[in-house]
């Protein structure tokens, strides 16, 4: 980081980083001089964003008294995630290092079109606002977790198989309109991605912050992957890596997936292909979260399924594997029990390389459902307290 150049921006991400906390260390990391650093802080105090702490049990690096701790103020502001399922949703009041502060957990229907359920979402905020206890203006920004491909640039899902009427809703504008309806409160920031993304942001964040190539799994109703390369979410060029679920599979010719090809592994090894597999066996089933209530009850035709479907993911997983090398494999969703991790091991290890394995962690989710609401938070606070982005808000705060 190189003295001129070192904005306000950095300084807070060196201070929210905890690598330099004190002015002392700030000076020593930046080679700014003790009074440009000053000033550069005074923006951040100014804006509400910066606190002091107690002073450090030493002195400053470049000598004298201890200096005063700097700390990011992470209740200034507060950040709204939601996570949509196809059939359900869960949403959330977060402070700015994630902690809940009011969640709700209901059904929602993806399938009833974006008007509707973002307009529901819009109600769903004001009321965990109330039971918060936070006044909508302290909303700094949404973020929405989809299950269907994202072009982050717009905020548009681009032909969502199981996401019918979506494909290039203005999401971001029509979820902002239902939240200052709701509310009475201005317009804010709206971020998007999608799900499988946001679960392997928060997971990888929360569980493993080391792990510089790390690949989440999800396998519910549909199947999706996210990958997270040195700390960041890959998207490939408009958002659709990590589209696994519509892998060609061998055995499948027969099964039409939801996007009107035959043999995708989605078609074979999903919640909703074990389901109608499920149903055809006179067992009721209609989604991902049917069989994984099946599975949780030691179900054994569904405990069977669930073990062949981890096997079809764990052969498309072993090439996955190969070609990115990550640390760990985590597998998440409805269908993440031990007959689907089991099918899926079998597989994995018997195709992949013992070079791509020797290293591999394959392990099953730690956050649960609330996976995606930590990383949609996690994008939200990123996005808005990020380098490039403190210095836009800064400036349009005139501080």
């Amino acid at each position: 980081m190189g003295g001129q150049r070192t904005t306000s921006g950095d300084l807070l991400q060196l201070v929210r980083s905890g690598r330099a906390t004190t002015r002392g260390a700030l000076q020593e990391a930046t080679g700014l001089s003790r009074a440009t650093v000053g000033l550069r802080l005074d923006r951040l105090f100014r804006a509400g964003w910066l606190r002091e702490g107690a002073a450090g049990p030493g002195g400053s690096p470049l000598g004298g008294r201890p200096s005063a701790r700097l700390e990011f103020d992470t209740v200034h502001a507060v950040v709204l995630a939601a996570d949509l399922d196809t059939r359900h949703a869960r949403a959330a009041v977060l402070t700015l290092d994630g902690t809940p502060l009011a969640e709700h957990t209901g059904p929602l229907r993806v399938e009833d079109g974006p008007e509707s359920v973002l307009g529901e979402l819009g109600d769903w905020f004001a009321g965990l606002l109330d039971r918060a206890g936070r006044d909508p203006a302290r909303v700094c920004g949404i973020g929405l977790a989809v299950p269907g491909p994202v072009d982050t640039a717009t905020g548009r899902v681009v032909q969502p198989p199981i996401m019918p009427g979506w494909d290039g809703h203005d999401i971001r504008g029509r979820l902002c309109r239902a939240f200052t309806a709701r509310t009475g409160a201005g317009d804010v920031p709206v971020l998007v991605d999608n799900d499988a993304n946001l679960m392997a942001y928060g997971e990888q964040r929360a569980s493993f912050p080391g792990c510089s190539a790390f690949a989440l799994v999800k396998v519910s109703t549909g199947i999706g992957a996210g990958v997270i390369v040195d700390g960041a979410v890959y998207r490939g060029i408009d958002g659709g890596a990590g589209d696994i679920g519509h892998v060609r599979v061998p055995g499948g010719a027969d099964a039409l997936c939801k996007c009107g090809s035959y043999g995708c592994l989605a078609a074979v090894a999903s919640g909703r292909a074990l389901a109608r597999r499920l149903a055809d066996l006179g067992v009721p089933a209609a989604s991902g979260s049917d069989v994984g209530a099946l599975l949780a009850a030691g179900h054994p035709e569904a405990v069977r399924l669930a073990r062949e479907a981890g096997r079809a993911v764990g052969e498309v997983l072993a090439t996955v594997v190969t070609l990115l090398n990550p640390g760990v494999l985590m597998i998440a969703g409805d269908l993440a029990g031990t007959a689907f991790l089991t099918g899926v091991r079998e597989l994995l290890y018997q195709r992949a390389l013992p070079r791509s394995t020797s290293r591999l962690e394959v392990v099953t989710a730690r956050l649960g459902e609330r996976a995606g609401l930590v990383g949609a938070g996690a994008m939200v606070v990123e996005e808005l307290y990020g380098a490039e982005g403190v210095e836009v808000r800064l400036a349009a705060l005139g501080v």
